[in-house]
């Protein structure tokens, strides 16, 4: 006897029917082969790992995202993924072990224990791009370019970019002599933008007046391009990693505005997105009536220590299953001929069919004694003998 409600799925849990699964499954070809035209390589990591190496370089949120199980084999704690860059990472640092950029693409389903307030999905479909072993801002920029290219052929527009730096919050940090529960917890409200909060708290530290002054400024330094000169009149005597910071945001600035001159670029100098295990450029990508980004990365430097392999990195990943969602919304989807061939035991028909299914035509045949007509299956077309040869005519 069939339990009650037993084809109900796990909230957050979903599953994509045909004509949903079609058209995601298009877009994952389509950017996976522009990934491939832009020189990254396609890997496929496990759905399953040792959790150690799953969450190497991530925060505590990752780890309360991940599902946890115990090895039968090895009596070790494995964790389902829930991201793929440190497993990309992994490959990047060591099986291959190249003195060259290495560029590496992906695309998976990834599961976490939550969903946010935003999205209800539990089972994203990861996708994104890692370029490692070169350190000048010229792969940041690589990398942005390709998120957009991304973007932009998911059919997605009136994208919008975020770009920040966690080495200035880090620069701040260090001169400021925070221990780590200290950054912790001032990460926390500068990522909420909690202006009291921040102002409680740094009341309770012994910090310089001028230090506090600044941590309080960062909180509002965020707008266009004239930022960038608020900023280096306010850190001109922080800590050299901050005028760094500054000097390599605003030459990103500068080439994507020669490059992309009508795309918005918001700079948020307190964004400290992925702040765990990123150390330079952050970005992200927006768009109008969605109220998180679609897509988002920055560098990362030193995930590959964990591996024996300490490599310069930079990348970005993204939902397909979101992208899918915006491009359909925004696009008409293409309708295929769908040809319906009846039942018959003869040659020349069997090899008509393989004919059509060979150009890349569906072709659906009739099944004796089946329910359902040409129509009801979704068919455009049918197969008809006309003077000993089967031709293909539209559905009446």
């Amino acid at each position: 006897m069939q339990k009650k409600d037993s084809w109900l799925l796990p909230e957050g849990i979903e599953e994509v029917l045909p004509e949903n699964a079609r058209y995601l499954e298009q877009l994952r070809r389509k950017l996976l082969d522009v990934f491939t035209c832009w020189g990254y390589e396609l890997v496929i990591p496990p759905m399953v790992d040792f959790l150690d190496s799953l969450l190497t370089g991530s925060g505590h949120d990752l780890e309360l995202q991940t599902f946890k199980l115990t090895d039968q084999v090895s009596g070790k704690l494995l964790g389902v993924r829930a991201d793929m860059t440190p497993q990309v990472a992994r490959i990047a640092v060591h099986q291959l072990q190249h003195d060259w950029p290495t560029r590496l693409c992906y695309a998976g389903t990834i599961l976490h224990t939550l969903s946010d307030n935003l999205e209800k999905s539990r089972s994203p479909m990861q996708i994104g791009a890692e370029l490692y072993g070169h350190q000048g801002l010229e792969s940041d920029l690589e990398v942005i370019r390709l998120m957009l290219e991304m973007l932009a052929m998911s059919g997605i527009q009136n994208v919008h970019l975020d770009l920040g730096h966690v080495g200035i919050f880090r620069g701040l940090s260090r001169q400021a002599g925070l221990n780590k529960e200290q950054e912790g917890a001032l990460f926390d409200v500068l990522q909420r933008k909690a202006i009291p909060e921040l102002n409680e708290l740094l009341a309770e530290y012994d910090l310089n007046g001028d230090v506090k002054q600044l941590f309080m400024a960062m909180a509002k330094l965020n707008g266009g391009r004239e930022v960038f000169d608020k900023a280096a009149d306010l850190f001109k005597n922080s800590d050299v990693a901050i005028s760094q910071a500054l000097q390599d945001l605003r030459k990103i600035a500068e080439q994507l505005a020669v490059q992309f001159p009508e795309l918005p670029v918001h700079f948020d100098l307190s964004e400290l997105r992925g702040y765990h295990y990123h150390t330079g450029i952050v970005f992200a990508a927006f768009i109008p009536g969605v109220g998180k980004e679609i897509a988002r990365g920055g560098r990362y430097d030193n995930i590959g220590r964990f591996f024996g392999r300490a490599r310069a990195a930079t990348g970005f990943s993204a939902d397909l299953k979101t992208l899918a969602a915006l491009s359909m919304e925004t696009n008409e989807t293409s309708t295929r001929e769908i040809v319906f061939a009846p039942y018959m035991e003869e040659a020349d028909l069997s090899e008509k069919i393989r004919d059509l299914r060979a150009q890349g035509k569906i072709v659906i045949q009739q099944l004796p004694g089946q329910a359902g007509s040409a129509s009801d299956l979704g068919c455009t077309a049918m197969l008809e003998k006309q003077n000993q040869s089967w031709v293909v005519k539209p559905l009446v």
